[in-house]
């Protein structure tokens, strides 16, 4: 066995592993730990690749900024896991069908699964050769150029995710002091202020 393929089956191994860590451990920190690992592992699959912007781009973004996110805000979150693991079991027949649906989709996926011409030499050489262009260069080329158009609803679909995600959880609390804007902007100021005489030696 070469010692790419050694590498490659190492890095799926543990990526494999780890995932399914990160749905059957109990502790949600713990959780998000098997996920740091397996972005770690992803990296590792694109450094084989020749991708190496890309795996350090994942490392910086996804291990470096969004999994400490998420065990900063479990970890700060009072939640009663043990109480929604029980709500979550009323749930488990209709999530099992929905799998058993989604597996049967993939087997008919694969069942008429066929390659495109061309594929050996594709695979064999990912990326183009660096004496004509840098990866990173080809990477924004293919992403600016050719798909451009889906890059850009990408990242509309994720602004949609985030603003529903912050309406989701937007809690107004009754019991703090707001910050009123169009009442400030619409005060009157012969309303808004009192003017005193105050007369010398005299105090307040």
């Amino acid at each position: 066995m070469h010692i790419a393929d050694f590498t490659f089956y190492t890095f799926a191994i543990i990526l494999v592993t780890a995932a399914l860590f990160v749905v059957v451990a109990r502790n949600p920190v713990h959780s998000v730990l098997w996920l740091i690992l397996c972005f770690i592992q992803a990296a590792g699959f694109f450094v084989l690749l020749g991708a190496e912007f890309v795996a350090f781009l994942l490392v910086i973004v996804y291990v470096g900024a969004v999994a400490v996110l998420f065990l900063f805000v479990v970890m700060m979150l009072d939640v009663d896991f043990a109480e929604l693991k029980a709500e979550m079991a009323k749930y488990v027949p209709l999530a099992g069908l929905i799998g058993v649906v989604l597996m049967m989709q993939l087997v008919l996926a694969f069942g008429t699964w066929e390659f495109s011409d061309g594929v050996e030499a594709r695979l064999a050489s990912p990326t183009p050769p660096l004496d004509e262009v840098h990866n990173t260069q080809a990477l924004g080329l293919l992403l600016y150029d050719q798909y451009f158009l889906l890059f850009q609803l990408s990242g509309l679909i994720l602004l949609v995710a985030m603003i529903g995600a912050i309406l989701l959880t937007l809690r107004h609390r009754q019991d703090i002091k707001r910050q009123d804007v169009v009442a400030q902007m619409m005060r009157d100021p012969a309303k808004a202020m009192e003017l005193k005489d105050v007369k010398p030696g005299q105090g307040l």
